[in-house]
């Protein structure tokens, strides 16, 4: 582990962190976006700038501020500006809108609103107003700018809640999670000691700042003093050009991202779509084996995947110099700060990492057990080295005539299938059975011939691969695309089960 960023990773507070780097490094970028180029050094200073603007605006040390605005330089400019006043804030992803826009407002009890005006053929000014936002001002390439002169002394500590950040909210309402400066301060290290990454590394953040993911990766860039490239909006062929034109050697994001670089490689066999790139690295889904396998195939470069969520950003990490069957086939290890437990197949955490809890007092008592260990809604089991092995979610066990049948073990054997793109294996309601097996596939491209992406021929392929009898799916959909969340492209399950729900069947 590099000296410098692990001292750097016992900062109390964000801005601490970025003060101890900027002092280290000052003339390093920090975010490459465009033509644009951001160093340590005036990160500091420019958001030192914002943060007097904002205090003559009348944030104060704990005002609830939030804000949903793209990835920019901005963003990141406004969000530092925050934490070196010590506000409270509630980042909500760009993407969301009146229902969980307003949930957030109302819930938060924000006093201050920064939107980006419109974006992306969206009034977000018009819909602040519309719900009656406190305070809305708008920072997509102007922010308040003041004398830091009159600035009163940055925060001391980084126990207090200082971030709210939204779970998606897919089944029900969102929960406001609480963290800390130090929570994100820890779990971003995590993900940085990880990775081994150095000071001539080029990351890339293709995925909203206002993601959990945020925080975690920028906390990584300061530990160790290299860049990212910054991605306001993100779609492949046409981001090549920046991760070429920057020289990225990290990218990622999750599981779709890893997805479409290899659907890019596979479009120009024999030239590697990203000269520099080196690693693919990210969490926030499943990983099937066969991804891992086909990325260091095809790609030619390493993939390095983990395991985190809103309440715990980053829990654990693949390590690039691991072995391939470990890389393939878990999560990774925790760092040192993280316990796991496993109760009931169920996996429980515990640590510096671990967020606060929610808004709603009631949600917390629930989410973490006697022992202060939180409970995750995953299962899985920790191997005899230490790796996490994840098996699905408790809520995609079904419950099939009384049996439990992991839908990530049948997800996993059909991401092998060479006609499947991929896939989400969810439980329907079921008057015979309680719930029947049903396989959603996105086919894969180039078109599969003609009998491949049949029921029977489906089950003929699981059959082949040793899957049991009884767990074998009663009913097979193929649709043009699988339903996927807006921040790292999730498979939104509870979708397909709206769709194809059918108790009559």
């Amino acid at each position: 582990m590099d000296t410098a960023a692990h001292e750097l990773g016992t900062s109390r507070t964000l801005w601490e962190l970025l003060e101890r780097r900027a002092a280290l490094t000052p003339d390093r970028p920090v975010f490459l976006q465009d033509d644009r180029r951001l160093t340590f050094g005036e990160l500091r200073a420019g958001a030192e700038r914002v943060a007097a603007g904002l205090y003559g605006m009348g944030v104060r040390p704990g005002t609830v501020v939030a804000w949903q605005l793209p990835t920019r330089i901005e963003t990141a400019l406004l969000s530092f500006a925050l934490a070196r006043l010590g506000a409270v804030q509630s980042p909500v992803i760009p993407f969301y809108r009146d229902r969980e826009v307003g949930f957030a407002l109302r819930e938060s009890r924000a006093e201050f609103f920064a939107v980006p005006g419109t974006w992306r053929g969206h009034d977000h000014t018009e819909m602040a107003r519309r719900l009656g936002a406190k305070g809305i001002f708008e920072a997509y390439d102007a922010l308040p700018d003041g004398d830091p002169a009159r600035l009163p002394a940055p925060p001391a500590e980084g126990a207090s809640v200082r971030w709210i950040y939204w779970t998606s909210g897919t089944t029900s309402a969102p929960k406001g999670v609480l963290h800390t400066d130090r929570s994100l301060i820890a779990g971003g290290s995590c993900l940085a000691h990880a990775l081994r990454l150095t000071p001539d590394d080029v990351g890339s953040m293709a995925f909203p700042y206002a993601h959990i993911a945020g925080p975690d990766y920028t906390v990584m860039l300061l530990l160790y003093g290299f860049p990212a490239v910054l991605f306001e909006q993100f779609a492949l062929p046409e981001a090549l050009a920046g991760y070429r034109r920057h020289r990225v050697t990290v990218a990622g994001g999750s599981t779709a991202f890893y997805s479409m670089f290899l659907a890019e490689q596979r479009r120009r066999p024999g030239e590697k779509v990203v000269p520099t790139l080196r690693l693919l690295a990210g969490g926030g889904a499943p990983k099937p084996p066969e991804m891992y396998h086909a990325v260091v195939r095809e790609m030619g470069v390493q993939l390095a995947h983990g395991y985190g969520m809103t309440e715990v950003p980053m829990i654990t990490m693949g390590d690039p110099d691991d072995i391939a069957e470990n890389l393939a086939t878990t999560e990774g290890r925790p760092p040192a700060g993280m316990e796991i437990r496993i109760v009931d197949g169920e996996v429980r955490l515990r640590g510096e990492a671990v967020c606060r809890g929610y808004l709603d007092p009631a949600q917390t008592a629930e989410a973490f057990d006697e022992d202060g260990f939180l409970r995750t809604g995953d299962l899985g089991y920790v191997t005899g080295g230490g790796h996490l092995v994840l098996t699905g979610r408790r809520k995609d066990v079904i419950i099939r005539k009384g049996e439990n049948i992991s839908a990530r073990e049948i997800e996993d054997l059909l991401h092998r299938h060479p006609a499947v793109g991929d896939v989400a294996v969810i439980g329907l309601p079921d008057a015979e059975r309680g719930e029947r097996v049903c396989a959603v596939v996105e086919a894969a491209v180039p078109p599969p011939r003609d009998g491949e992406l049949t029921l029977e021929a489906v089950t003929a392929y699981l059959r082949a691969e040793g899957l049991s009898v009884h767990k074998l799916p009663e009913q097979l959909e193929v649709v043009d695309a699988l339903p996927r969340g807006e921040t790292l492209r999730k498979i939104l399950k509870y979708k397909l089960r709206e769709r194809f729900s059918d108790t009559d069947r």
